[in-house]
């Protein structure tokens, strides 16, 4: 696929991400346009159309712009490329370790 046009729903962000294609951010509600302006400032996709303001001559420009200029798509490729290298769990894990071993914050001495 060239780009992907979606709501910019977390999950949705991120498998758009792994895909290393622009995007055409359309965010509808709650954590939506929060994620559509961390794509637009990671410069994978332009200025959100929020839904209300979506008509098909919005959208067909928003995915013209992005398949044709190819610094969205190089920057997504690149984008693709550091989440795909990250261990995003091990941090995680790590936290959870300490915070069984104890040596978490808010432990009580005493």
């Amino acid at each position: 696929m060239a780009a992907v046009a979606h709501h910019c729903g977390g999950g949705t962000t991120g498998s758009g991400v792994r895909a290393g294609v622009p995007a055409v951010a359309v965010p509808v509600t709650n954590d939506q346009p929060f994620w559509a302006s961390r794509l637009t400032a990671l410069g994978v996709a332009s200025a959100a159309i929020p839904f209300r303001r979506l008509t098909p001559a919005r959208l067909a420009a928003a995915l013209t712009a992005a398949v044709t200029d190819p610094g969205y798509g190089q920057r997504a490729r690149a984008l693709s490329a550091g989440v795909s290298a990250e261990d995003g769990a091990a941090p995680v894990v790590e936290a959870v370790e300490r915070l069984q071993a104890g040596d978490g914050p808010g432990r009580r001495h005493g």
